[in-house]
């Protein structure tokens, strides 16, 4: 009953069906070969074709099957693997069509009724197909090309808008901790409240915090914070907003500096040289001191403050401009502070312990460390921002190998105390719930808890928390350079370098590393020398595609950063 046809050109499958027929689920492709000793490159451009042939004729939901000989493919499920130069380099050309590496498995033709393995060198001849691996390829979402986003808040008994940082235009309002969500950052925060409600009695008062901060930060660096301005005398051009160039650096405050569109928003804008700054709240600890001091709290009560706080940080493995802070807030009686750290910390052990089991089957050391005996070297993005908030009195770290130290990147929470008056103490513990969710599900990169993808969420169904699978395997990597002079007499914003890279790579670069810096011994001028790698977690991400982003990249320094390219 199956229709079969001859003398296809598998780079041009929509030419051999008619439109009605172009729907498939399933494209096979079992040792594709230019023939006789066409080399790599030839057989990339073969695959390169035949993928983007296959994307005119599959479902949204379909599936391409590559079988490739061992080593081929170039990949890590190749044993051997070769060179990456050397190999065909699957991933890389399926997806400049837009495809991801979903599955990988051993080839075995006995479950292949009727197959055959012949054509070796074009002749009726079989060929090795032992150690042979089929490559399971499905649709990515598409790279976003984001709009500029305007969030209309309440602040001080006025509904005010801002233009939201082009890098976070993605992040913001997602509702992750909302009720009807599945997310495991969700899930994670309601286990900790559980647990914790067995010992406390809890008041959330999540209803009242906002986005954005006005009160100035001492001791944190200013180049770490999201500042929001709009500038009446600067007004950017609509091709600088797409371009992200209008995120702003200064909030100023709504009484003096407004304008009210119809539905009765205020614009907020800067230029009347008010002192009054705002930013996006990078922690949630200022709202809590706030609610100590207006006295606004019940002794013994555990207050829960949660939400989504941002930060500009460096592009390491750990370190996200965006994640959900949870912050749990207990007044004790003065003396008994270290009684109520011993059990708050306790519930949080108890919690992520058997959620942690749950999940992958074995315990999950937790170690409360002190400050005086953490290596600040080990402080990740997160502990080490929260260090310069206030004083931190301990932090709690995921043990995650066997000589109980704390791995860089496990640091989770952290532990202070502030006497408020002579009777009362409180005790204040916050946790990142992204990266707790990360190592309970076995998330390795953050940016995927940020991904459009349905497959992600799908994993979680009804808020269950599960070991993570990877739906895009051994994505590509590319790699690029760039150099520059730095103007004279200014220090280098590495900062704002980095979030440049992250803006307009879309979260795409996953690495920058200082490869060279010269000063030259006549001028005193200094040039620096950076490695981009950019690599996607979850999307198709072409050579071209990366190409582009350089380019923008080069072009954003040049322009933000007044360095002189090389």
């Amino acid at each position: 009953g199956a229709e079969v046809v001859f003398s296809v050109d598998c780079t041009k499958l929509k030419d051999y069906f008619l439109p009605e027929k172009r729907e498939f689920d399933c494209i096979y492709f079992n040792f594709p070969h230019c023939g006789r000793k066409a080399g790599v490159v030839k057989n990339r451009q073969l695959l390169a074709h035949f993928f983007r042939s296959s994307a005119e004729v599959l479902t949204e939901e379909g599936e391409v099957h590559v079988a490739l000989c061992n080593g081929q493919g170039g990949t890590p499920a190749d044993q051997p693997r070769r060179e990456w130069h050397n190999s065909w380099q699957i991933v890389a050309m399926a997806a400049g069509a837009g495809f991801i590496l979903s599955n990988v498995h051993p080839f075995k033709p006995e479950t292949i009724h009727g197959y055959k393995c012949t054509g070796y060198r074009s002749q009726d001849k079989s060929f090795c197909i032992e150690g042979a691996l089929n490559h399971i390829f499905t649709r990515s979402t598409p790279l976003p090309y984001f709009k500029p986003v305007i969030c209309e808040i309440e602040l001080e008994s006025r509904k005010v808008s801002f233009q939201v940082p082009q890098v976070l235009v993605d992040k913001i309002n997602r509702g992750f901790l909302e009720l009807n969500s599945n997310h495991p950052v969700r899930t994670v925060k309601e286990k900790l409240t559980a647990e914790l409600s067995q010992a406390f009695l809890l008041k959330n008062i999540d209803y009242c915090l906002s986005l954005l901060h006005q009160r100035h930060l001492n001791d944190v660096c200013h180049s770490n914070i999201f500042w929001i301005m709009l500038s009446p005398e600067e007004t950017p051009s609509t091709e600088e907003m797409s371009n992200g160039l209008a995120n702003a650096v200064l909030f100023s405050h709504v009484d003096f500096c407004r304008d009210t569109d119809k539905n009765g928003w205020v614009n907020v804008q800067e230029g009347c040289h008010i002192s009054k700054q705002y930013y996006l709240r990078p922690s949630l600890l200022p709202h809590a001191q706030a609610i100590i001091q207006r006295g606004a709290f019940l002794p013994g009560t555990l207050h829960v403050l949660s939400g989504p706080v941002f930060r500009k940080c460096l592009i390491t493995p750990y370190s996200m401009p965006v994640f959900h802070e949870v912050v749990f807030v207990c007044a004790v009686n003065r003396g008994a502070e270290n009684s109520c750290i011993q059990v708050l910390v306790n519930s949080i052990k108890t919690s992520i312990h058997s959620l942690h089991q749950t999940v992958s089957g074995f315990k999950l050391n937790i170690n409360l460390q002190e400050t005086s005996s953490f290596e600040t070297t080990r402080l990740n993005d997160f502990a080490a921002f929260e260090s310069q908030l206030s004083k931190i009195q301990s932090f709690i770290c995921l043990e995650r190998d066997t000589s109980g130290s704390c791995e860089k990147g496990s640091c989770v929470g952290i532990i202070r105390t502030e006497l408020v008056s002579s009777e009362l103490v409180v005790v204040f513990a916050s946790l990142n719930l992204d990266l707790l969710a990360m190592l309970i599900c076995g998330i390795s990169d953050w940016r995927m808890l940020w991904t459009s993808d349905t497959r992600f969420l799908r994993q979680f169904p009804r808020g269950e928390l599960r070991l993570f699978k990877s739906f895009s395997l051994y994505p590509p990597s590319y790699v690029h350079d760039v150099s520059f002079w730095v103007p004279d007499g200014e220090q280098f914003d590495e900062v704002a370098f980095h979030t440049i890279a992250r803006q307009v790579s879309g979260e795409m670069v996953v690495s920058i590393q200082l490869m060279d810096s010269f000063q030259q011994p006549e001028t005193g001028r200094k040039s620096l020398c950076y490695r981009l790698t950019f690599q996607s977690c979850d999307k198709a991400l072409s050579r071209q595609e990366v190409a582009e982003m350089q380019l923008l990249f080069r072009k954003e320094i040049n322009q933000r950063l007044r360095v002189t390219l090389r």
